[in-house]
Parts: structure tokens; C-alpha cells; sequence
């Protein structure tokens, strides 16, 4: 008590039963400041990166479209469908990088889906344990191979095993074939598009590889062991439950190797045989948009001819764009056909 005989007020409350002081009070509530403040400053900064990636693109947009308004305005629609390219004269187009970037794009989907699949299926199912690793491993190491290296390699040791061996193989047994005969015509260079794809292939091969193998880890192993204990063959299993389980993250490792192949510049350059023009024959030399790019672009002379490169680059842009959104807008039909 004091003086005057009442006892002295403490600022206390309950919780929990509990009693809390005026200080703890204060101190959670600097506690709760300081995790709100943090709180809201990771919400900028996360926004803030996003942001970034906007105005990143937007500026690499604009770039692209401003540097290709000469050659644009010169050419018009012509450009995507002119096969001639000569600097002397400045008369550019771009139907020959397109058709050597779809191409042999298309080349190394076709060889590589297929293969990384099955390798990604022998390691999840059929791979005893003491190999997995090592083949896991290997798969890896091909992807973090610079594309100068596989570019090299493919001039000075692959391009000749198919000229002394594979191609005149193929020009010998489909030479008398109707149509294949034209895709297999001519001359065996060693390089040239069918090289080109085969080597985008290889380079490809570990991406989808590894995303289908993480993908086919994630079905629960009750799936698998009710079909094996319905009869089903392993083969089976992976047809009828890992893959219709797994479709939308192999689609998105495809796409994701689609996108490396379109894109691809130095290993490409070494082995396609750089030549601007359309051939009915995959063996035949041929360019692609990276490739002609990475060619041309030091020795271009004038503003017609750097503006037809960059215009080359935001073609390519567009293109990488349509198989992207191409690739989402599937994905969003079959996450809605399974009902997410």
C-alpha cells in the first residue's frame, strides 16, 4: 500500500491464464513489428524481381524490334519467304535460317524424346541399384558439356563417321524409295542438317532425361505395385500408370529441350555447313537463324544488313514464344482433363 492507504495499479493482462507485464508486452510488440517489417520487405522484394524479369524482357523486346524497323521497312512480308541472302546487293531473307532452325529442331526431338524416355524408365525401373548412379551421373555430365566442345567434336570426329559410314548407308537404301530418296539425296558431306540434328540430339538428351526421371520418381509406389499385382508387365506399368501420371512434367521437359535445340548457336554452327538455301535432302548443308546470326553478325556492313540479322532474332524470338505458349496452352488442357 502507500501512503494514502490504496494499493498501486500494475498493468498486467492475462493470457492463457497466464499473466503478461507492461514490458513483455512491449517486447512482443516489437517482435510483431519487426516480423511485419520483414514480412513486407520480402513482399517488395519478391515483386520487385518480378518486375525485373518484365522490364528485362520488355527492354529486350523493344531492342530487337527497334534495331529490325530498317530491314522491316524494306522488305516487308517478303523477308520470311526469300531464300536469297547477299550482302553485296543487300538482298536478304529469311526462309532458309527458319526452315535449318525447324529442321533440325525436329530432327533432334524426333531421336531424342523417345530415347531419354527409355532411359529415364530402365532407371527407375529395371536399373539395378549399383548402376543407376553411374548412368545417373553420365547423363548429368552430358548437359554440363559447353556446346563449343560437342561443336568440335562433331566437325573433327562425328561429321566424318557419317560421311565414310552412315550416310552413304542411308543414300544406298533408300536411294530407290520414292519419297525417301529425296530426303536422302546426295552427295555424303558429313555435315549438313541431318549432323546438325543429331548433335542438338545429344545435347538435348539429358534434360529430358533427367526432368522424366525426377518426374517418374514422384508416382507413388502404390500405383506401380497395384498394377504388378493386377498382372501387369513392366512395360505396361510404365504405359498405363507412370506415364499417364507423369504426362505434364514430361511435356514440360520436351519443351524445355525444344527450347535449347531452337536456340542453339555455337555446335550448330561447327556442323550444319552454313549454306543459305533449302534442300529437300537432310543431308545436304544448310543454316540456322543462331547460326547465321553468329556467322554474319561481326562482319556485318551497313544498316540493312545488321537490321536483317536482328530482324533474324526477333523471328527466332516469336518462334521460341509460339512453342512456349503452344506448350502451356497444353499443359492447361490437361491439367483440366484431369480436373486441377
Amino acid at each position: 500500500m502507500n501512503s494514502s492507504g490504496e494499493r498501486p495499479v500494475v498493468d498486467v493482462a492475462f493470457q492463457g491464464g497466464g499473466v503478461i507485464s507492461a514490458a513483455e508486452k512491449v517486447d512482443r510488440a516489437k517482435v510483431l513489428k519487426r516480423l511485419r517489417f520483414g514480412d513486407n520487405a520480402f513482399r517488395h522484394l519478391t515483386r520487385a524481381a518480378a518486375v525485373a524479369v518484365l522490364v528485362i524482357l520488355s527492354g529486350i523486346i523493344f531492342s530487337l524490334v527497334y534495331g529490325s524497323l530498317p530491314a522491316m521497312q524494306k522488305f516487308g512480308i517478303s523477308f520470311l519467304f526469300d531464300e536469297s541472302w547477299n550482302p553485296v546487293t543487300e538482298k536478304f531473307g529469311a526462309i532458309a535460317p527458319i526452315y535449318g532452325t525447324v529442321l533440325t529442331s525436329l530432327i533432334a526431338m524426333l531421336i531424342a524424346v523417345p530415347i531419354g524416355l527409355f532411359i529415364a524408365l530402365f532407371l527407375t525401373e529395371l536399373c539395378p541399384m549399383w548402376l543407376r548412379r553411374p548412368i545417373g551421373i553420365a547423363v548429368e555430365l552430358l548437359a554440363g558439356i559447353p556446346s563449343i566442345i560437342y561443336g568440335i567434336w562433331g566437325l573433327f570426329v562425328f561429321a566424318p563417321f557419317l560421311q565414310q559410314y552412315v550416310q552413304p548407308f542411308l543414300i544406298s537404301v533408300f536411294g530407290n524409295v520414292p519419297v525417301l530418296s529425296n530426303l536422302f539425296a546426295g552427295p555424303p558431306y558429313g555435315i549438313g542438317i541431318l549432323t546438325a540434328g543429331l548433335i542438338l540430339a545429344i545435347m538435348v538428351l539429358p534434360f529430358i532425361t533427367s526432368i522424366s526421371r525426377d518426374v517418374f520418381d514422384a508416382v507413388p509406389p502404390m500405383l506401380k505395385e497395384s498394377a504388378y499385382g493386377l498382372g501387369c508387365t513392366t512395360w505396361e506399368v510404365a504405359r498405363y500408370v507412370v506415364l499417364p501420371f507423369t504426362r505434364v512434367g514430361v511435356i514440360g521437359g520436351v519443351m524445355l529441350a525444344l527450347g535449347r535445340a531452337l536456340g542453339e548457336t555455337m555446335a550448330v554452327t561447327f556442323v550444319i555447313g552454313n549454306a543459305h538455301r533449302i534442300s529437300g535432302s537432310i543431308l545436304a548443308p544448310g543454316t540456322t537463324i543462331s547460326a547465321t546470326i553468329a556467322n554474319e553478325f561481326t562482319e556485318a556492313v551497313g544498316d540493312i544488313y545488321t537490321s536483317s540479322l536482328i530482324l533474324l532474332g526477333l523471328i527466332l524470338f516469336v518462334i521460341t514464344f509460339i512453342v512456349l505458349a503452344f506448350a502451356r496452352l497444353m499443359l492447361m488442357r490437361l491439367n483440366a482433363r484431369l480436373g486441377k
